[in-house]
């Protein structure tokens, strides 16, 4: 029987030629050392019936699949800490962006309430002088009317205004003091409530004379006139002309008639009570 004849096959299918060199050596070295080994022998020695085991190259196999797993690991674990850096910087810049836009936005408030805060405080300086203003001419106005119906005295102690009111103006100031005590309603335009502008349409009405339902379009109509020069029948307003919030009747001797408010209803009342803004002649 061969020397060799049990050595047990450690071929595989296919194995890379690196690996095949590689046994092929161990197998050779290891015959090489058979073959010394018989020529030193005794000429007498006995045939060698031994059989001799091959070294296995599992362990390589094993040492190879290793390194091999321990360089994936650490190639993925690279890989991985990689990532995670990245998602860091990521992270980082996007708080930085954000951080950046909260900023801009507190600044953009900060200014916005600042400009708005600064328009109100020039807005309601507008409205003090406006008032001022307003409340100056309104002193001017009833200074003038004073002063007219004082000139207006003759010598034997009557005045212009006490004149017997006649035509249309008288129709209308009747009408109006007719109504002195009626009861104040919004939007009401008769027989026993009225508001400001529904008791002069009706008043002047009596005269034949057809006017716009509200205020500002009533005291938009005729002829301007100076609170110096009022005539009975005259349309007195409050606010600007084109854009009056209340209107009245004027009767003489300094007085009107109006519609003013749900407490006091229909009421004949002194200029010097509510000194009207202006007054438009229509009669």
């Amino acid at each position: 029987m061969s020397q060799t004849a049990h050595i047990p096959s450690h071929r595989k299918p296919r194995r890379g030629a690196s690996k095949l060199s590689l046994r092929a050596g161990v197998a050779g070295g290891v015959l090489s050392t058979i073959a010394v080994a018989g020529a030193a022998g005794p000429a007498n020695a006995e045939p060698l019936t031994e059989t001799v085991e091959m070294p296995t190259l599992t362990s390589l196999d094993t040492d190879l699949a290793s390194v091999v797993a321990a360089s994936a690991e650490a190639s993925q674990q690279e890989a991985l800490d990689l990532s995670l850096r990245a998602q860091e910087d990521a992270a980082l810049q996007k708080a930085a962006k954000e951080a950046k836009k909260a900023k801009a936005e507190a600044v953009r408030k900060a200014e916005a309430e600042k400009a708005e805060a600064e328009k109100a405080e020039a807005e309601k300086a507008e409205k003090a002088r406006s008032e001022a203003r307003e409340r100056a001419s309104r002193t001017a106005s009833r200074t003038s009317l004073t002063a007219h119906s004082s000139a207006g005295t003759s010598a034997g102690g009557s005045s212009t205004a006490s004149k017997p009111v006649t035509g249309s103006a008288a129709a209308i100031v009747a009408f109006a003091r007719a109504q002195v005590g009626d009861a104040y309603i919004s939007g009401g335009t008769g027989p026993n409530s009225w508001d400001c502008s529904g008791l002069v349409q009706a008043a002047y009405r009596q005269a034949g004379i057809s006017l716009p339902r509200v205020s500002s379009s009533q005291s938009s109509m005729g002829t301007s006139v100076s609170l110096s020069s009022l005539q009975p029948g005259d349309i007195l307003y409050w606010g600007s002309r084109s854009g009056s919030y209340h209107v009245a009747i004027y009767v003489g001797g300094g007085k009107y008639v109006g519609a003013q408010n749900p407490s006091t209803g229909v009421v004949e009342r002194s200029l010097d009570w509510d000194m009207p803004s202006g007054a438009v002649r229509i009669v």
